[in-house]
């Protein structure tokens, strides 16, 4: 699954273009080499997501196509 719609589809930010966005300004790494959109992710991949001053490390536990609010907590497990 592309990084951009994993991290739409867990709900770790809330649409796709801004997920691109942040990608494309070097702010999203994938086990620790900075990402671009269209990488592809897997179980057991860990994601590092800077937001301002906040730095969000979490591990992909699932990849969904279609998921619900309730269940797109399952995705993923946050470590940091």
């Amino acid at each position: 699954m592309r990084l951009d719609k994993f991290l739409k589809n867990s709900r770790l930010i809330k649409r796709r273009t801004i997920a691109k966005e942040a990608c494309d300004q070097g702010r999203v790494k994938v086990n620790d080499k900075v990402a671009k959109a269209g990488t592809e992710v897997e179980v057991g991949d860990i994601i590092t997501i800077a937001f301002g001053e906040k730095i969000t490390k979490i591990q992909v536990a699932d990849l969904v196509e279609h998921v619900t609010k309730e269940s797109s907590k399952e995705m993923y497990k946050v470590i940091e």
